[in-house]
């Protein structure tokens, strides 16, 4: 079911459907700031707009929208008519395709960032086999290797992630198993990095009501309180893969992104990792 949006945003997703047949978002978003045509809803109103297309696959990471709206009487349109004009359109194979590239540009992203930082072996097991569970396994030391779910997203407001089952379950019984998010940028790099929290995956993913009955996907949503900027690996040491990782707050996040690494420090009796 597609999220209900105050009419503020609704209409603002709207004229984005519209306006970025004809221009990309960068000229699209100073007409909408500019023009007194345009003046009546906020800045913060068209961006939770065009994030809730770039959320529902309506608008693709290049900024096209993947359904065909047009014609300047929609920019006034009722609840009703919104929902006939968008019935539901979170598929696509133009979206499906977006995000996957998105999510491809995600892995390579972070392949190049721990094999640049002096990482001793990287491996893409994605492109093996999805039996693995993870996107990447990392050798860090001669002891201590960690492997990678990469989730990637365009969109630096708010975070959400398609989490498997098998992935879950992967996750339970794999104590190096991490899960990365990754915010990607323009020509597909990682602008930030961060580490979804396993504790409060744990506490989130959905349980079967029935033996007749099996979660396989879920959609989440993760909240600030439950990311950690860089990469959480144990003993207290985050790594943080490149040094050029300061975008300020993403994903509601309260520290930037900081050093290329940090030292590795085994906790004190009783701490936790």
């Amino acid at each position: 079911m597609q999220s209900l949006l105050g009419d503020g945003t609704r209409r603002a997703a709207v004229r984005w459907l519209t306006h970025l047949r004809v221009a990309d978002v960068r000229r699209a978003r100073v007409l909408f700031t500019h023009h007194p045509r345009y003046a009546d809803l906020t800045p913060v109103q068209y961006a939770e707009g065009l994030a809730w297309l770039r959320r529902t696959g309506l608008v693709t990471a290049a900024g096209r929208p993947v359904v065909d709206i047009s014609g300047s009487e929609l920019a006034e349109l009722s609840d009703e008519s919104f929902a006939s004009v968008i019935p539901g359109v979170l598929w696509s194979r133009a979206a499906e395709e977006a995000r996957a590239q998105i999510g491809a540009a995600g892995e390579q992203a972070l392949l190049r960032l721990l094999r640049g930082s002096g990482v001793p072996s990287v491996r893409h097991v994605a492109e093996i086999s999805d039996a693995y569970g993870y996107d990447i396994s990392a050798e860090l030391t001669a002891t201590q290797a960690i492997h990678l779910e990469v989730k990637s997203t365009t969109d630096p407001t708010r975070l959400q992630v398609n989490f498997t089952r098998h992935e879950c379950e992967v996750m339970r019984t794999d104590t190096e198993w991490i899960m990365a998010a990754v915010l990607v940028g323009a020509e597909g790099k990682a602008l930030s990095v961060a580490t979804v929290r396993r504790e409060w995956l744990l506490s989130v993913v959905p349980g079967d009501r029935s033996k007749d009955g099996r979660w396989q996907s879920a959609r989440l949503a993760v909240p600030p309180e439950a990311l950690t900027p860089g990469l959480r690996l144990g003993y207290g040491r985050r790594l943080f893969p490149d040094e050029s990782l300061h975008v300020g707050l993403v994903w509601g996040m309260r520290r930037p992104v900081g050093r290329l690494s940090e030292p590795a420090r085994r906790p004190r009796s009783g701490g936790t990792v």
